[in-house]
């Protein structure tokens, strides 16, 4: 039977070791942490099109166990002015397949669950530093603890900052800072300012940010703060309080709810830089592919990273089922999934320019975003979420 190598245990190592083993190909997969989930306390919107592609795999009964709906957004500018409201992409009624929203640690613990208890290993604190192909194509790669591991192919799950993207190509691109850093927060202790099945989203004079709230009544939120790259450790450095007093001054001067939101909040609140990849040249070489945010980023602003990296795993599974030879494979994958990922990177970016603060933005903004919501809804995004696959 084929093995496949895969590097890194977050959302799209999880479900592609899960798509293989559909595919009747095993799959180990190696992560760089001792334990958890990278970027804890954020969280997500996983659409129709990734609960589509988890459904293929018969996996996503419990993510909709553990998630609520998100059907609706409304609109509005800094000064509280309405701007529209409209149904969000891919929303449904009875099928409960629309999409749904979720902390990012409960997608990758739910996950995680599901591939174990299909007997799928998950080894932890392997960060790779080699790979090498050997012998008649089979690739080994090496670890920083000093271990080694054998297959037939080499998957790279391993996010932003794919050290399997550089080992395929040396020139690869780096992914490019957006100018902003997302930071998400948790509060009781101000009343929602919606029903929780409704976004609602502020073009704030300096800052963007949008809320929902938790079946529970927990208001969740998050905000794009402009601003320079940071490393990891420098953000790890900045405490809650100091990131809570940032937003408000960002969010005061605004006649929205926006301020008094975050200013409720007390010590959960996390920030994460936002980065883009346009266009990664190189997907694969003879024994590695990339996949997910190695492969293809898209800033944070339309919300559909995790069920791009669901859709990869996927489709990756089933050209390695239908085409033997792994080169064959990944040159299938690519051609699938490229011009559909590059376009939803572009379009995200698209939704980030929009949404940046600046006075002619601004003006342009509050007059043509009612036009656009009045023509939009869920038919203007079919593209994006109506995507299937054909197992």
């Amino acid at each position: 039977m084929t093995k496949a190598l895969i590097i890194g245990g977050g959302i799209a190592g999880a479900v592609t070791a899960m798509a293989l083993r559909q595919a009747d190909i095993d799959a180990e997969v190696f992560e760089a942490y001792e334990e958890g989930a990278d970027d804890v306390g954020a969280f997500l919107v996983v659409f129709a099109n990734g609960l589509e592609a988890l459904r293929v795999l018969g996996a996503h009964g419990p993510v909709l166990a553990n998630s609520f709906p998100a059907e609706r957004v409304e609109f509005l500018s800094g000064s509280g002015k309405r701007l529209g409201e409209r149904a969000i992409a891919g929303s449904s009624d009875e099928t409960g397949m629309g999409p749904r929203t979720l902390t990012r640690a409960t997608l990758y613990r739910v996950l995680h669950d599901e591939a174990r208890r299909r007997g799928i290993s998950v080894r932890h604190g392997k960060r790779l530093v080699a790979a090498e192909t050997v012998g008649d194509r089979r690739v080994v790669a090496s670890f920083a603890d000093g271990s080694r591991a054998e297959g037939d192919l080499l998957i790279g799950a391993d996010g932003i900052h794919s050290v399997v993207r550089k080992m395929i190509d040396p020139a690869a691109p780096r992914p490019r800072h957006t100018g902003q850093t997302t930071v998400c927060g948790y509060t009781r202790d101000v009343k929602p300012a919606s029903a929780p099945d409704t976004y609602t989203m502020i073009y704030g004079r300096r800052a963007f940010f949008g809320c929902t709230a938790a079946p529970d009544g927990e208001v969740w939120w998050f905000s794009n703060v402009p601003g320079p790259e940071r490393s990891r450790q420098d953000l790890a450095a900045v405490t809650a309080g100091q990131w809570r007093q940032r937003v408000v001054t960002l969010l005061d001067g605004d006649r929205t709810p926006a301020a008094a939101v975050v200013r409720a909040t007390g010590e959960h609140i996390v920030a994460s830089p936002a980065y883009d990849l346009a266009t990664t040249p190189r997907w694969f070489s003879d024994t590695m592919v990339i996949i997910g945010d190695a492969a293809h980023a898209a800033a944070p602003n339309a919300a559909q990273g995790a069920s791009m990296a669901i859709e990869d795993s996927v489709v990756l599974a089933k050209c390695l089922r239908d085409q033997h030879e792994p080169r064959r494979a990944f040159a299938a994958y690519e051609e699938l999934r490229r011009a559909r990922v590059e376009r939803v990177v572009a379009h995200s970016a698209r939704m980030a320019r929009r949404s940046a603060p600046g006075l002619v933005r601004r003006l342009v903004r509050d007059v043509m975003l009612p036009r656009g919501v009045e023509r939009g809804g869920d038919g203007a995004d079919a593209w994006l979420t109506g995507y299937r696959i054909d197992w």
